[in-house]
């Protein structure tokens, strides 16, 4: 499945969030990407040559995540090293959003 082609729907809450056998399924469509917090998040690690390389990339990480309106949550440490963590807030776990936002992140990445 390409989730590079499917876009993130508005999330309010009032659906459950996937559970962790649903989640790990998921999982097999991004690369490098592993569950975390108990199977309410995902998280992968980005290593960059530079600082200036990994606030090129996070600039490139908040455009999609605006367009997408689905924001993950971007920790920059060891000044060349990132760490990105998704989960859909309003229900507290994973959705379809955190999946296709982690999917076009690797794209970008690839470019």
């Amino acid at each position: 499945m390409d989730l590079t082609q499917r876009h993130c729907v508005p999330c309010e809450g009032g659906i459950s969030p996937f559970d962790a056998a649903y989640a790990a399924e998921w999982l097999r469509n991004i690369q490098g990407w592993r569950l975390v917090a108990g199977s309410k998040k995902i998280q992968k690690d980005f290593i960059f040559r530079n600082f200036k390389e990994v606030i090129g990339f996070v600039n490139n990480v908040a455009e999609i995540a605006d367009t997408e309106n689905h924001h993950p949550d971007l920790f920059i440490h060891s000044y060349k090293k990132l760490r990105i963590t998704l989960s859909t807030h309003a229900i507290g776990g994973l959705s379809e959003n955190d999946f296709i936002l982690a999917a076009k992140i690797d794209k970008i990445q690839g470019k």
